[in-house]
């Protein structure tokens, strides 16, 4: 199992590599490419080893992930080699990381039970849109604004209700956000981060299989392999209810819970903005009256 589970973490470094070498463009990398049709999209394996100080040998055994550890100043050099940002250097390490360690069975999906406390957080922040979404980007739980926000994504099941399901399969979805392109892009590749550190885990696997098997777009993003950190930011939306707005977005991630986040967007009090935010949150199915109060709704209730 040892040797089988060290081949599967060592593709994916294999995987990830391949796909930056084939982005990269020699001029990109400081060479000058020769005369003639290149068959091979980005750099050549034997370019990249030259450039990373390594041999050719070497280098195609990581790329088919025959190789499983290599030392801090190979995955350094060809980082350096790749022009790879921060992030993706770390992602780099992490793959490596992981590839050079025995990895048992695949862990259990995460827990999708959302604490009491973190509803009644939700309830507080309205008007302002609030939820909490599991680290495959499933709805756990959100307050009346939260869900309303997302145009047509109460028509789904509770259980199906997924922010990556809906951007790359919900027909709402490309008129809500006027930069469509821009949103799935940075959804993969978040996915892709997290599915490369955790490739076996069946709450990833799943959502990316049904992705991949639906949507030519989500399987084109997915290919290239990219990664990139969630950074707060204006996001704007085209909402049939209340009309353009463009809100502030924030994501915390919530301390003791397996990879949940809290996701809210705010307005400035006395701004359009604000005034569409009360009216979307007083128009939007309220949730039903719980012992010990009016609660936000969740998947697990």
């Amino acid at each position: 199992m040892a040797s089988t589970s060290a081949h599967s973490e060592g593709a994916e470094l294999g995987r990830y590599l391949r796909a930056r070498r084939t982005q990269t463009s020699p001029e990109h990398a400081g060479l000058t490419p020769g005369t003639g049709v290149r068959r091979t999209p980005g750099l050549r394996r034997e370019e990249l080893a030259t450039l990373a100080g390594i041999s050719i040998d070497y280098y195609v055994r990581l790329e088919r992930g025959k190789e499983t550890r290599p030392s801090p100043a190979v995955l350094d050099a060809l980082a350096r080699a790749l022009h790879m940002d921060d992030q993706e250097h770390q992602h780099l390490r992490e793959l490596a990381a992981r590839a050079a360690r025995y990895v048992g069975e695949p862990p259990p999906a995460p827990s999708r039970t959302v604490r009491p406390h973190l509803k009644l957080l939700l309830e507080s922040l309205r008007p302002n849109p609030a939820y909490v979404i599991s680290r495959s980007m499933d709805m756990l739980a959100w307050n009346p604004g939260g869900l309303a926000l997302y145009a047509g994504l109460d028509d789904w099941p509770v259980k199906h209700r997924n922010l990556a399901r809906y951007l790359f399969l919900h027909p709402a979805a490309r008129d809500l956000f006027p930069d469509w392109d821009r949103q799935i892009t940075a959804c993969v590749a978040r996915l892709r981060a997290i599915a490369g550190t955790a490739p076996d885990a069946p709450d990833l696997t799943h959502l990316v299989g049904e992705l991949l098997l639906k949507s030519p777009d989500f399987a084109g993003l997915w290919e290239r392999y990219e990664v990139t950190g969630r950074k707060p930011a204006h996001k704007t939306f085209q909402h049939p209810q209340v009309g353009a707005i463009t809100l502030t977005s924030q994501s915390l991630q919530v301390e003791g819970t397996p990879g949940q986040r809290i996701g809210v967007y705010t307005a400035e009090p006395g701004t359009p903005e604000h005034d569409a935010l009360l009216l979307l949150d007083m128009t939007a199915p309220q949730p039903a009256p719980a012992a010990t109060g009016t609660q936000p709704h969740s998947s697990s209730s």
